[in-house]
């Protein structure tokens, strides 16, 4: 048992704080004072972010087409999206969602592997 500094209240070892008054027991240790350009100190590589970013617009402004849905399933290519290889072909979602997710998470890969220490 020890006793709160505070109110003089006898309590077991394990507590921090009086039950009684809620005084600390014991003087609580300061977190260190963290710097910040110490504590970044692993940044993520920003041209890599910025190259994946331009690939993701390039990939919007060039999306796979497909055929039309009256013909028979074909990739038509990579083509302007204003400017489609057929007049009724359609962007392929599926293959715009895997481009896409792949180009972002090879880009956060990458800016990470590539990271400045």
């Amino acid at each position: 048992m020890k006793p709160c500094p505070s109110c003089g209240r006898a309590l077991p070892e394990i507590n921090r704080y009086c039950t009684d008054c809620g005084a600390a027991l014991e003087p609580q240790a300061a977190p260190a004072a963290t710097n910040p350009s110490t504590s970044a100190a692993e940044l993520l590589n920003l041209n890599i972010l910025y190259g994946m970013v331009t690939v993701l617009v390039v990939s919007i402004l060039m999306p796979p087409w497909e055929s039309p849905p009256s013909q028979p399933a074909a990739f038509l290519g990579f083509h302007f999206i204003l400017a489609p290889p057929q007049p009724d072909a359609i962007i392929s979602r599926m293959l715009l969602t895997i481009e896409l997710t792949t180009t972002a998470i090879a880009g956060l890969y990458l800016s990470f592997l590539f990271r400045t220490r």
